[in-house]
């Protein structure tokens, strides 16, 4: 059974992801779901949330997040209009 996480970030760097894309978080490689302006979620299997610090996480911990750059992109292009 997967587990869902929601992870939010400062809204000010706008809407930088991707529904569906790839999302880093402290790490590993994840698929973006829910994607919303300073919020997104994660979906983990068990084999994931043991083998990597995300058992250890509580509510409120900060995490390391690196962006899709398509999205980052894309952001940049949407920017100007």
């Amino acid at each position: 059974m997967e587990a869902g996480f929601y992870l939010s970030y400062d809204a000010q760097i706008g809407n930088v992801t991707v529904e569906k894309g790839s999302i880093c978080v402290n790490g590993t490689s994840l698929t973006c779901f829910d994607s919303k302006e300073g919020l997104f979620s994660v979906a983990i299997i068990p084999y994931t949330y043991e083998n990597t610090n995300f058992h250890l996480l509580q509510p409120g911990d900060m995490v390391n997040l690196e962006f899709d750059i398509i999205g980052k992109y894309i952001h940049r292009v949407l920017k100007g209009y």
